[in-house]
């Protein structure tokens, strides 16, 4: 018989990071994200985001390459959105991707290259 993993409502996503503390400004200053603990002696620290039960951890490592998965974040108007992040200089990838009756994207980076994006639903019967 074969076992099913019980979830919680929880999830870290763990970002690799060049340098832990200017990473952990970055994320809080431009994301808003709060920061939960730090773990100098680990090069680790993790950080509350506005989506319940969703937090960020960044792990600071030596070789960092960008790459891996992106987390998306919904937001309720991808405009200002967009707009609050290019005001304090968050570097995007090209514009706004909208398709049309589903979804607008928007992906960004953080300083180290790990790309990040955001989404507005577009469900034309709302």
């Amino acid at each position: 018989m074969t076992q099913t993993l019980a979830y919680t409502q929880e999830l870290t996503i763990a970002m690799p990071v060049s340098n832990l503390d200017a990473s952990l400004k970055w994320y809080t200053e431009k994301l808003g994200f709060e920061l939960l603990y730090k773990l100098d002696e680990m090069g680790w620290a993790e950080l509350k985001t506005s989506v319940p039960g969703v937090n960020m951890g960044l792990s600071q490592v030596e070789n960092h390459k960008p790459g891996g998965p992106t987390p998306t974040f919904g937001v309720e108007d991808i405009k200002v959105g967009r707009a609050a992040l290019e005001a304090q200089a968050v570097k995007f990838d090209g514009e706004t991707i909208v398709i049309e009756g589903m979804v607008a994207l928007a992906t960004f980076f953080d300083p180290d290259g790990n790309s990040l994006m955001l989404f507005e639903g577009l469900n034309e019967s709302a």
